[in-house]
């Protein structure tokens, strides 16, 4: 249920400057900053939290009626002094210059000198899932599989939450596809992605003065009395600024984080270990995948970092009128703690309500594909982990980004490499496709691809008997994913989260439409990238796609 919480206007010195470092007004009793009450259908706006109350400010000159009767403040209203701004940002720096960074070797003595917590981890884990795995195996057998589907996806939601933030990430990944997950593990799975256990409001309260370094009453005139949201990584409050009335998000870090995921990463290293080892099925580096995964989640933990990546996002996206991209408040963010503008929206996964809006899924879901295509091969600057909990709908049609722990990059060179391995495709012209993994850094320069091409004819002459554009995406990954076991393909880690951001994509529109696909809806991307770009590779293979044996191969119905 989406559901907002109404805080009061800004004060009529809003816009007075932010009190100098070191001033702190006199405190009062925390009662008079956070009060609760039961949220009426007055006080209910589209907003995308699980909260049930909406908060006010209970001060002896303001009543609670008269402030729930004034609209909340609007959104990036107060103009910022572009010096002032990057001074705010040097000093949130500052404050998160001892962030935790993934370093694998240090982990590994740290949890070598600790045999018997990562053996007591080990156990833990293989017990928990192995139970579960034995139920369904149970289910099987009795024939009982269809009817306890919505049991055991509850069951393993539970599972996922006891386990951790590690696998609570590997649920919000299963959460949006349909392709692999029925539905009734769909919808539970989709817990995970923002209805998480929250932990004591007085440790992360505690966070946030320790982070900031001044008394809470000195920050916000007003904060909810319960999270919003509760993520993998942390738990998201709704505030209102004091110096200037802004109204944001504060996300908050979990307590203990770091030592939970350090000792899990640990553990998925020395399991890659003996994949590179043992299995040869499997090509690919998993220990250089792994490590890939832990530094992106390291960097997760870094709200600075966070911030920074949604400055660099917010700058791409500033002139487009249907993307939203929240601004961030350097003087009230940290290692732990950050705040940024709050956005009025629901989730992707709420097709219901967003219809009831006027709005459709499918239209933001192909904003969201162009979004990232521009993302992947334009900017090289993407949002790696584009869950439903992370994409909002807003009230106007907009797309909201909201979460930017998880960013990766595409290198020059393959972007270009991708729009081209797109064409070939397209014109069948397996030997260019096959050239193609040099540029993407698949295959080293000494490997020989001849005999790669015949297994990519083989796949492709079968799976485009039907147009391009109706093939699934996952098809397309999936055939590809069976050439290239085949060989010695070593696949980049930044390839691997390519992948992962489309197949959520496509897992969310299918939700709509089950018969929606995301090389159909690429297509006017793809086509004006090969119209307009100078790139003389692009320019190449625009005349590739247009002439093929010396004569013009567009056919006009």
């Amino acid at each position: 249920m989406a559901v907002a919480l109404s805080l009061p206007s800004p004060p009529a010195s809003a816009h007075r400057r932010r009190p100098s470092p070191g001033h702190h007004p006199p405190r009062f009793p925390r009662a008079a900053l956070i009060e609760a009450r039961p949220v009426s259908a007055s006080d209910t706006d589209v907003g995308g939290g699980r909260g049930q109350y909406a908060i006010q400010l209970a001060a002896e000159m303001q009543t609670p009626a008269a402030i729930s009767s004034r609209p909340p403040a609007p959104l990036s209203v107060i103009p910022k002094d572009r010096a002032e701004d990057m001074q705010a940002e040097a000093r949130a720096m500052a404050r998160a210059a001892n962030a935790t960074v993934y370093d694998p070797q240090l982990l590994a003595a740290k949890y070598a000198a600790q045999p018997l917590k990562a053996l007591s981890r080990t156990l833990e884990i293989f017990t928990a899932l192995g139970t579960f795995a034995l139920k369904l195996v149970a289910d099987q057998r009795r024939g009982q599989l269809d009817q306890r589907k919505r049991q055991r996806a509850a069951e393993l939601t539970k599972t996922f939450t006891r386990l951790g933030p590690t696998f609570v990430k590997i649920g919000q990944g299963l959460s949006t596809r349909p392709d692999i997950c029925p539905p009734e593990y769909l919808e539970e799975l989709s817990e995970l992605q923002d209805a998480l256990p929250t932990f004591p409001n007085e440790e992360a309260f505690a966070c946030i003065e320790r982070e900031l370094g001044t008394p809470l009453e000195s920050i916000y005139s007003v904060i909810s009395a319960d999270p919003i949201a509760a993520a993998s990584l942390g738990q998201v409050y709704k505030a209102q600024l004091k110096y200037s009335g802004q109204v944001v998000a504060v996300k908050v870090q979990r307590p203990g984080i770091e030592e939970a995921i350090g000792l899990d990463f640990y553990l998925l290293r020395g399991l890659g270990f003996l994949i590179n080892k043992y299995v040869d099925i499997i090509t690919s580096d998993v220990v250089a995948l792994i490590d890939e995964f832990a530094k992106r989640v390291y960097q997760e933990l870094n709200y600075v970092q966070e911030g920074q990546n949604a400055r660099r996002f917010k700058k791409f996206y500033a002139d487009k009128e249907y993307v939203f991209v929240p601004d961030i408040y350097w003087d009230y963010t940290g290692a732990k703690v950050l705040t940024m503008d709050w956005v009025n929206g629901v989730k992707l996964s709420e097709q219901e309500t967003i219809e009831k809006q006027g709005l459709k899924l499918l239209d933001l879901v192909n904003i969201g594909v162009q979004c990232s295509l521009r993302q992947l091969l334009e900017y090289g600057f993407f949002h790696a982990d584009p869950h439903p909990g992370n994409l909002l709908a807003t009230p106007e049609g907009k797309l909201a980004f909201i979460d930017f722990g998880m960013m990766s990059e595409t290198p020059e060179d393959a972007r270009s490499a991708i729009i081209g391995h797109v064409v070939h495709m397209v014109n069948r012209d397996y030997d260019a496709m096959a050239r193609d993994y040099y540029a993407l850094d698949f295959l080293t320069p000494d490997v020989d691809v001849s005999p790669i091409v015949p297994a990519l004819r083989n796949f492709f002459d079968d799976a485009l008997n039907s147009t391009v554009s109706e093939l699934n995406f996952k098809t397309i990954v999936d055939g590809l994913g069976n050439v290239l076991y085949q060989y010695p393909f070593n696949v980049p880690a930044y390839y691997a989260l390519i992948l992962r951001s489309l197949t959520v994509l496509e897992g969310l529109a299918l939700y709509a439409d089950p018969n929606f696909k995301v090389l159909a809806a690429s297509y006017p991307y793809f086509a004006k990238r090969l119209l307009t770009d100078p790139n003389p590779y692009l320019r190449d293979a625009l005349i590739e796609l247009l002439f093929k044996d010396g004569r013009f191969s567009v056919q006009v119905e």
